[in-house]
């Protein structure tokens, strides 16, 4: 089965139509037969992104319930290892690259795990590029 790091810029997008893409939503349709890998704070950001699209009148409690509905059902694994790579490899890489913490730890992954990255975020393309980590490039 092929895997890739999917970062959440892509998750999202399919969450807010304004943000989707005919990449965004080849990425989901590759779930079929794929596996997506995400560093263990990426529940995190899910769960941010929806709670602020709650109280800036973009969403609704419940349409964010479904949403969440439908992620469980897609091959996502969580990695258990990110925070081991913390304050080491995901900082290091964050400061070389100029990234977020966050942004460094969908890359440290990647590298981590020899996969591509599926990722709307023109930095972390940069840095993937730069890195050698291949994209998605459905």
């Amino acid at each position: 089965m092929k895997r890739f790091v999917l970062d959440n810029s892509v998750v999202m997008a399919w969450y807010f139509e304004d943000e989707a893409s005919d990449f965004t939503s080849a990425v989901l349709e590759s779930l079929a037969e794929s596996e997506a890998l995400v560093p263990s704070i990426w529940p995190l950001e899910v769960a941010n992104v929806l709670l602020v699209g709650e109280r800036r009148g973009r969403s609704t409690e419940a349409r964010s319930g479904r949403f969440i509905a439908l992620l469980d059902t897609l091959p996502i694994r969580v990695d258990g290892a990110t925070a081991q790579h913390a304050l080491a490899g995901i900082l290091s890489l964050a400061r070389e690259h100029r990234l977020s913490a966050y942004d460094a730890a969908y890359l440290e992954l990647a590298m981590r795990e020899g996969v591509a990255m599926a990722t709307q975020d023109q930095a972390l393309r940069r840095a993937a590029t730069a890195c050698g980590v291949g994209l998605v490039g459905i």
